[in-house]
């Protein structure tokens, strides 16, 4: 389990391709989500209340 900056739940994204190099990890708490390239975990992630995730998602599948 890798922790960063309380986010303890980190897991590779099913919008992750299955053939390596483009995984992402999300991460949820208290109503927040968060994302980090799994390969450049150092560089940090994003972070987005739950209706501002929710909103991303719905437009990136029109």
């Amino acid at each position: 389990m890798t922790v960063e900056n309380g986010w303890n739940n980190w897991r590779k994204s099913s919008y992750s391709g299955g053939h390596g190099g483009e995984c992402v990890e999300v991460a949820d708490q208290g109503g927040d989500v968060a994302i980090r390239d799994t390969k450049h975990r150092q560089h940090g992630h994003l972070s987005f209340q739950s209706t501002e995730w929710t909103n991303l998602l719905n437009t990136l599948q029109r």
